[in-house]
């Protein structure tokens, strides 16, 4: 059972995601809190296994909240869900130590498919800010003459000529469905693919295996 605190300043907005996971047979909701104070004091009195937690809440906002959590030691999760899709967010709630991001216009399924995948340790982010976030990433590279995969990295040197193409597509901004899609593949297999890529890279999540294509260049710097 998935334990999870709704930390969100909107009293509807909190009704709304208490109904959709109290709806699901491995997830419970512990509390709610009004702002980013409460959020942490009920983290400490709950340890739930996962935080919803808004950005924009009154006194204490989300991502103060987060890092304070996080720098506590918490073994609590924190999915950051907001309403505002922007980069600064993003970049702000992930460097305070949030294990994903997603805006409330995600479709229910989503939502409770990101819960599940912080619970168990995975990184979630929502797929209009992850090229975004790649580009913001590159930006900051050195250049680099040439072009084509740096010759013989040991990350990447035990892939398979399809582990190397999914990784590549990965580093594209690619999600599993557009790679199923373009590449003619069941979606089941395209996830078997990922898993064993980040496996073999070392790669703890999505968002590190498509900085991997980058360093590696089998994404070309722009």
């Amino acid at each position: 059972m998935t334990t999870v605190l709704i930390a969100d300043d909107q009293a509807m907005q909190r009704f709304g995601f208490r109904m959709l996971l109290e709806s699901q047979d491995d997830m419970t909701v512990v509390g709610e809190a009004a702002n980013g104070t409460e959020a942490v004091n009920m983290v400490a009195r709950h340890h739930p296994d996962v935080a919803l937690m808004d950005i924009r809440m009154p006194g204490l906002d989300g991502i103060e909240a987060t890092r304070r959590i996080i720098t506590s030691g918490a073994r609590t999760r924190i999915l950051i869900v907001t309403t505002f899709d922007l980069d600064e967010y993003a970049y702000d709630g992930l460097r305070a130590g949030a294990s994903g991001f997603l805006v409330k216009d995600a479709m229910p399924e989503e939502l409770l498919s990101g819960i599940r995948a912080v619970a168990s340790g995975d990184a979630v982010v929502a797929p209009s800010l992850t090229r975004r976030l790649l580009d913001a990433y590159v930006h900051h590279l050195p250049p680099v003459p040439g072009a084509g995969p740096v010759p013989g990295d040991p990350r990447i040197a035990s892939l398979t000529e399809r582990e190397r193409e999914i990784l590549t597509v990965i580093g594209q901004g690619w999600t599993n469905t557009e790679i199923a899609t373009r590449l003619h593949l069941a979606e089941s297999t395209v996830k078997t693919h990922v898993t064993r890529v980040l496996a073999k890279t070392g790669s703890r999540d999505r968002v590190q295996a498509v900085i991997l294509a980058y360093d590696t260049r089998l994404v070309n710097q722009r």
